[in-house]
């Protein structure tokens, strides 16, 4: 049972990851910025945390064209809501919301192909102003993120 398990969910390791064997290469492309609320960092710091995390955690090397992995993604939504209103009608606590759109392609095992969105938030109390607090919130933001995508690409959860 467990040597058929081994072979169809590809190699396990003590990382978390599950990467069959005959692949090697990973490509991870700039994630693009197409939301209509601007952060200008915000790309920059979700491809190289990205990036980080398949350094430190597999051992494909990161290429830049024809990879055997190929991880595209557009950050598609960057949104302030009110979460907590107060009995005066006034938000008391806000919620940045990020979306990503992620393009992932295994051109080993096409079987694990996938097109879908990713989102992430993080609270703060509206008392302080968006960007007060917004590099700390995108931080604890792209940390979910990047999680939930390497997950979904390598480790198959």
């Amino acid at each position: 049972m467990s040597a058929a398990l081994a072979v169809s969910c590809g190699i396990y390791s003590f990382t978390g990851t599950s990467i069959q064997p005959d692949v090697h290469t990973v490509n991870i492309h700039y994630f693009e910025y197409k939301a209509l609320r601007v952060n200008p960092s915000l790309s920059n710091m979700l491809t190289e945390a990205m990036r980080d995390k398949f350094q430190k955690l597999t051992r494909l090397e990161q290429v830049e064209d024809d990879g055997d992995l190929d991880l595209a993604a557009e950050i598609t939504g960057y949104d302030v809501k009110p979460t907590a209103v107060t009995a005066q009608e006034v938000a008391a606590q806000n919620r940045l919301t990020v979306t990503v759109k992620v393009f992932f392609t295994n051109k080993k095992h096409p079987e694990d192909n996938f097109e879908k969105p990713f989102s992430a938030y993080a609270d703060y109390d509206s008392m302080n102003p968006l960007d007060a607090v917004e590099f700390s919130l995108c931080e604890e933001i792209v940390d979910k993120l990047v999680e939930d995508i390497f997950n979904a690409s390598v480790a198959n959860w």
